[in-house]
């Protein structure tokens, strides 16, 4: 059986990377993900948040196929602006 035992964000490649028992580690490419979806600055601060502080949070998203879920959800950096602030 397959098990996650590490992972972590590398800055310096920008990448997500997962250590599974037996030495297989799985190297996620942040900025392709994100190139695949159309992310705002407030969508990519939330993103940045994950990586910084849940790189394992982050991961699952992509992994799942949910990123695109968490990207309709409610902003979590509360700068976005609504057309009610905007008036």
């Amino acid at each position: 059986m397959i098990k996650l035992i590490h992972g972590f964000y590398n800055m310096d490649t920008n990448t997500v990377e997962l250590t599974y028992n037996g030495g297989s580690v799985l190297a996620i490419d942040c900025e392709e993900v994100e190139n695949a979806y159309d992310v705002t600055n407030g969508q990519m601060a939330d993103l940045d948040g994950l990586l910084y502080n849940a790189p394992m949070e982050y991961a699952s998203l992509v992994l799942s196929g949910e990123m695109e879920n968490y990207l309709k959800g409610p902003a979590l950096h509360g700068i976005e602006e609504t057309a009610e602030n905007s008036v």
